[in-house]
């Protein structure tokens, strides 16, 4: 079993400003539906166990700990009128879905990879994020980063150097199918997608 692991509030953000780049097509809730057409793709690629945080409350208890911390100012209403929909059609599509409060979907995503990664049933977990905080969930090749945006796995260096060692070994070894070994099962790389008229 591979556990997908995924930042709900960091992949609106991305359709939301990858669709703004398009000509409008005056859909309310288009990065809404990108982030669903992220996770129905990864569901058809043979992913069978997803779980998407999102960061229902931008403010958690670190804004009392440090002043100048992340708060929610400065997020477009287009944008900011998106998360809830967003935790609704997750839900509502049957996915295991993490509306953080008191906490940032970080810890929800941590939390997560920590628990799945004790269990003996699971092979892989995979943590769908580009933010460097969650490296150091990174354990081996068991639970690994993966960056969407730049297409990198990251894992333990040990690791990492194993395998590349490996393809060097492999006279046979073409680029495109080094590429492929590093390419999570159940999941094709995807971006965001136009809308359909």
């Amino acid at each position: 079993m591979i556990i997908h692991l995924i930042d709900g509030t960091y992949e609106l953000f991305r359709h939301y400003y990858g669709l703004r780049r398009l000509p409008s097509k005056g859909l309310p809730f288009g990065a809404v539906a990108g982030v669903l057409g992220t996770v129905i793709q990864m569901l058809e690629g043979g992913a069978t166990h997803i779980g998407v945080a999102t960061d229902h409350i931008i403010e958690s208890f670190r804004n009392e700990l440090w002043p100048g911390y992340k708060t929610g100012l400065g997020i477009e209403p287009a944008l900011h009128a998106q998360f809830v929909p967003l935790e609704q059609a997750l839900v509502a599509m049957g996915v295991a879905t993490w509306p953080m409060v008191e906490l940032e979907a970080d810890d929800a995503l941590a939390s997560a990879a920590h628990i799945a990664a004790r269990d003996p049933v699971v092979e892989k977990v995979c943590i769908w994020t580009p933010d460097k905080d969650l490296a150091q969930c990174v354990s081996g090749a068991r639970v690994v980063q993966v960056d969407r945006r730049s297409g990198q796995i990251r894992m333990t260096r040990a690791c990492a150097r194993s395998s590349a060692s490996r393809r060097r070994a492999s006279p046979t070894t073409s680029r495109s199918s080094a590429t492929q070994r590093t390419v999570i099962p159940g999941f094709r790389k995807s971006e965001p997608r136009r809308p359909q008229d």
